[in-house]
């Protein structure tokens, strides 16, 4: 995600989130002016303070936004599920001002001007979504890209990116195969000719080549991808790719020397004590405002059945460090009396009725809390597993020990983009996303995600 293609990615976020924070003042500024339509010294007098508290306005909606998953580069959404998620980050952003309002009685805007800004407000930034939907959509604002390659490694951007949401910021121009390697891309997307591929690429006005050859020994047109670069054209191994258009490290296709050189895996002294500090402020936080909550869900175990309230289990953490993890408990207390380790299913039996509930709910969750302000989690990273899976997988998922570079996290980018897993295939598909995240792990990042967990609580995404 440190390639130049990536930070055009972030960028172009960064603009539509500074556009909508715009146009929520606006809508502000708006609802001020209609409220004192005929009081022209009262809105005089609220524009003494409106740019501030407007911009409060404008950053709770889109921060609430950003918490419904709607600044997700890697997820798209259905019209429907989009209008949902406006409408609830809208709904949660109102009840967070009204709370503040209380709280700093100075940034108040008044009951009239606060519901006709969401109002407002929620128009403007449908339409906006909407019109960015449609120029995006456009092949003029898509990078044009030429696949160097045609077997099965080439391939997998026609299998696995071929939706039109995952292709929003890319098109495709087609796949020009090597000399020698097996093809296995459709005929019809294959470029069947004899120039040399710096003359198709400038031909076909392309933007950046993928490399995406099954074999690179003695395969590769250096002199003419030299020639490409030279004239602006990027670059891209195939892993690179991957890592930036869906967020993942294909396990398949990343070589470890890939994985040595392509940068990231930051474990400075600044991010180290950066992410220190932001799991000890999260985890107080949310502590903060649900240990009500956990009194209850503890009061719900002790009196539906016998047995501990919380549950205690030996996880592989840090450097591959034993911990015990805790958790409230979900199933009976001979759920595993046998000894033998199990994922849990689908409308697993073991469950008792509050088990499914606060497990529905993610409360089962909330002692992990304790583990990270010890500092045996964090707050983001990849979910810890119990020592036999590690055990297991280690052997039969490539990769999968490199999750262990940093601590385990209560929530992370596999949670927010699979569902729960429960076999090796599931492991493995979660490990790309894993992979992705302890690459490029960062502050930003870990707030993003935590911020996108509310999504998944609320809408109940990965929970067994």
């Amino acid at each position: 995600m440190s390639t130049a293609l990536a930070s055009r990615k972030s960028r172009a976020l960064l603009m539509l989130w500074l556009a909508e924070v715009g146009l929520l003042m606006l809508a502000v500024l708006a609802a001020a002016w209609l409220r004192f339509l005929r009081n022209p010294a009262g809105f005089a007098l609220f524009f003494e303070s409106a740019p501030s508290r407007a911009l409060i306005f404008g950053l709770v909606i889109t921060v609430s936004m950003v918490a419904f998953g709607l600044y997700q580069v890697h997820v798209r959404h259905n019209r429907m599920e989009f209008l949902v998620r406006l409408v609830l980050s809208f709904a949660f952003a109102g009840v967070a001002l009204l709370v503040l309002y209380y709280l700093v009685p100075k940034t108040y805007i008044g009951r009239g001007v606060l519901a006709m800004s969401l109002a407002l407000g929620l128009a403007e930034i449908t339409l906006m979504r909407l019109l960015v939907d449609r120029l995006f959509k456009t092949d003029v604002f898509r990078r044009r890209i030429l696949v160097l390659g045609a077997g099965d490694y080439a391939n997998l951007i026609h299998t696995r990116l071929r939706r039109n949401a995952d292709r929003r910021s890319f098109m495709v121009v087609g796949y020009l195969p090597i000399a020698g390697q097996p093809v296995q891309v459709p005929d019809k997307l294959l470029l069947n000719t004899d120039f040399s591929l710096s003359e198709i690429a400038e031909w076909l006005q392309v933007y950046e080549i993928v490399v995406a050859p099954d074999e690179r020994r003695g395969a590769l047109p250096m002199e003419e991808m030299l020639k490409c670069a030279q004239r602006g054209i990027t670059i891209t191994d195939l892993s690179t790719f991957f890592e930036r258009e869906a967020g993942m490290v294909k396990l398949n296709v990343a070589d470890p020397s890939w994985l040595a050189f392509s940068g990231g895996f930051d474990h400075s002294i600044p991010r180290r004590l950066n992410k220190r500090f932001f799991d000890l402020v999260a985890a107080g936080a949310v502590l903060l405002v649900t240990w009500p909550i956990m009194l209850l869900v503890a009061l719900c175990i002790a009196l539906e059945s016998r047995g501990p309230i919380l549950y205690r289990q030996a996880r592989i953490g840090e450097n591959g460090r034993v911990f015990e993890l805790i958790k409230f408990r979900s199933m009976r207390v001979d759920a595993e009396s046998d000894g033998v380790a199990r994922w849990a299913s689908k409308n697993d039996d073991r469950t008792t009725r509050v088990g499914r509930i606060i497990r529905l709910s993610r409360l089962d969750e909330l002692p992990q809390l304790f583990n990270i302000l010890r500092g045996d989690m964090s707050f983001v990273g990849p979910r810890p597993e119990r020592p036999q899976f590690v055990d297991m997988l280690s052997q039969e998922v490539r990769y999968y020990n490199v999750r262990h570079c940093v601590k385990p996290g209560l929530t992370g980018w596999a949670q927010l983009r699979y569902p729960y897993g429960a076999s090796v295939q599931d492991a493995e598909e979660k490990l790309t996303f894993d992979l992705f995240y302890v690459k490029n792990h960062g502050l930003v990042f870990d707030l993003l995600i935590l911020l996108q967990t509310v999504e998944v609580v609320l809408f109940h995404r990965g929970s067994r």
